[in-house]
C-alpha cells in the first residue's frame, strides 16, 4: 500500500506530465477549430461573388441583390443562440461538428437552383454555417487562462479571413466552371473539414456548465445595458464586415467597371485584414483593456467612412474667367486603401468586443456570445439589403458607407457617455492622493 509521503511526492510529476499534454490538447482545438470556422465562413458568404452571375441571370434589382446575398446571413444569426447554449451545457466538439455536417446537403443543392425563391430557401439552410462562431468562441477560450482568452478568441476569430478565401477561390472556380461548381466544391470541403475537426479536436468534461438558461434568460440578458452597448459596437465592427464583404465585389464592379477576378481581389483587401488580424487585435485587448481598443476602433472607423462616404462629385465653379470643373472622389487606389484601414480595424474591434464578454460574464461566455453575436450577425443581414435599397432609392453606390457612418455615430456617442465620460467623471472626484486614506 502506498504511504501518503509517497503520493504526494508523485502527485507533481502526475501534475507536470498532465500539464504539457492539456496545452498541447488546448493548441490542437485551437488551430482545427479556427480551420473549421474558416470554411463555415468561406461557406457562409458564398453568394458575395457567385450572387453576381446570379444577379445578371435572374436580372435582380440591387435590393433583391442584397436580400440574396443576406439571407445566409439571417439563419446563421437567429441560431447563435441557441448554439451558444447548446455549447455551455453539451460541450463545442460535438456541436460543432453536428453543425458543419448538417450544412453540406444544403451547399451541394444550392448547384440545382434555378429560381430566386430556391436560392433565398437553400440558403437559409446554407446559413447555418455562420452559428459556428458562437460554438467556437466559448469552446476555445474555456482551454486558456484568462490572461489570454483575449488572443484565443482573436486566433478563432482570425476564421473571419474565410471570407477573403471566398474572393481567391470562388472566382477561379465561377471563370473555369460556372457558378454551379462552387457550391460543388465547397460541400467537398466542408465533409472534409468535419472529419478533419473530429478527429483533432478534444472534449473536457470540467468545460461544461450545468446551465438551465432558457430563451426567456436571454431576453432578460438584454436589459443589462451592458449586453445592449456590446451588441450595438458587434453589429458594426462583425455585421458592417459581414455586410461590406458580401457587397464589395459588385461594388467594385459596378464602381469602378474591374472584372470580377480583379475585384474579388482588391475585395479580399477588406476581407482578409478583417480577418486575419482579429488574433493581434486579442492581444492588444488583453494588454490595454477592452475599452481602450474599442473607443479608438470607431474613431478610425468614423474617419474611414466619412472619406468612403463621398459620392464621384462633378463640380462647376464659375469665375471671371469662364467655367471651371473639377473632380472629387476616390480612385481605386484610395479606395481601397480606406476599406484596408477600416477592415484592420474592424479585425482590432471585433476581438476587443469579446474581451469585454470574457471580462464581464466568465461564467456564461456561451450564452451572452450568443446573443452579442446574433445581434452582430443581423446587422450583416439587414444592412447588405438596406444597402440595395438606398441605391435602387438614390442611384448613388457610396450611399452605402453614408449609412454605416451613421451607425458608427450613434456607437461614439453613446460609448463617450456610458464609459469614457463616466472614466472621467470618476477621475476628477478621485482623492488627490493617498494622504487622505487614514
Amino acid at each position: 500500500m502506498l504511504s501518503s509521503a509517497t503520493l504526494s511526492a508523485d502527485a507533481p510529476a502526475v501534475v507536470s506530465r498532465a500539464a504539457p499534454s492539456a496545452t498541447r490538447q488546448a493548441w490542437s482545438v485551437l488551430v482545427v477549430s479556427t480551420l473549421s470556422f474558416t470554411v463555415c465562413f468561406m461557406v457562409w458568404m458564398m453568394f458575395g461573388v457567385i450572387g453576381i452571375p446570379i444577379k445578371k441571370a435572374l436580372n435582380l434589382s440591387a435590393t433583391e441583390f442584397g436580400l440574396l446575398t443576406a439571407t445566409p446571413v439571417l439563419t446563421g444569426s437567429l441560431i447563435r443562440v441557441p448554439l451558444g447554449i447548446w455549447t455551455d451545457r453539451f460541450g463545442g466538439r460535438i456541436v460543432l461538428a453536428a453543425l458543419m455536417a448538417l450544412t453540406v446537403p444544403a451547399i451541394w443543392l444550392m448547384a440545382y437552383a434555378t429560381q430566386f425563391w430556391h436560392f433565398l430557401a437553400i440558403g437559409l439552410f446554407v446559413g447555418l454555417a455562420g452559428g459556428s462562431f458562437s460554438v467556437g468562441t466559448p469552446y476555445v477560450a474555456r482551454w486558456f487562462p484568462k490572461s489570454r482568452q483575449g488572443f484565443a478568441m482573436g486566433v478563432y476569430g482570425a476564421g473571419n479571413s474565410g471570407a477573403a478565401v471566398n474572393k481567391f477561390v470562388a472566382p477561379a472556380l465561377l471563370v473555369a466552371f460556372g457558378w454551379q461548381a462552387v457550391p460543388q466544391v465547397y460541400a467537398a470541403v466542408m465533409l472534409g473539414m468535419v472529419v478533419l475537426f473530429c478527429m483533432f479536436s478534444f472534449s473536457n468534461p470540467q468545460h461544461l456548465v450545468p446551465s438551465t438558461v432558457t430563451f426567456r434568460d436571454q431576453l432578460r440578458a438584454l436589459k443589462d445595458p451592458k449586453v445592449l452597448r456590446y451588441c450595438q459596437y458587434y453589429s458594426i465592427v462583425f455585421g458592417g464586415y459581414v455586410a461590406l464583404s458580401l457587397w464589395m465585389v459588385q461594388y467594385y464592379v459596378g464602381e469602378f467597371g474591374l472584372d470580377i477576378r480583379v475585384a474579388a481581389l482588391l475585395a479580399a483587401c477588406f476581407s482578409l485584414p478583417g480577418g486575419v488580424l482579429r488574433a493581434i487585435g486579442g492581444w492588444l485587448s488583453d494588454k490595454y483593456g477592452a475599452h481602450q481598443m474599442t473607443w479608438w476602433v470607431m474613431w478610425v472607423s468614423w474617419i474611414c467612412l466619412f472619406l468612403l462616404s463621398y459620392p464621384q462629385t462633378d463640380l462647376t465653379i464659375f469665375t471671371v474667367e469662364g467655367a471651371k470643373s473639377f473632380h472629387i472622389g476616390l480612385n481605386v487606389y484610395g479606395f481601397t486603401a480606406l476599406m484596408f484601414v477600416l477592415g484592420i480595424a474592424w479585425a482590432f474591434g471585433k476581438a476587443s468586443v469579446f474581451k469585454y464578454i470574457s471580462d464581464d460574464y466568465p461564467h456564461n461566455i456561451g450564452a451572452i456570445s450568443g446573443i452579442v453575436g446574433l445581434a452582430g450577425g443581423l446587422g450583416g443581414f439587414l444592412l447588405p439589403i438596406m444597402f440595395g435599397a438606398l441605391m435602387d432609392l438614390t442611384g448613388v453606390r457610396s450611399s452605402a458607407f453614408m449609412l454605416m457612418y451613421g451607425v458608427v455615430w450613434v456607437s461614439l456617442i453613446w460609448m463617450y457617455f456610458t464609459e469614457v465620460r463616466k472614466t472621467e467623471v470618476l477621475g476628477e472626484h478621485a482623492p488627490a492622493s493617498p494622504s487622505f486614506h487614514h
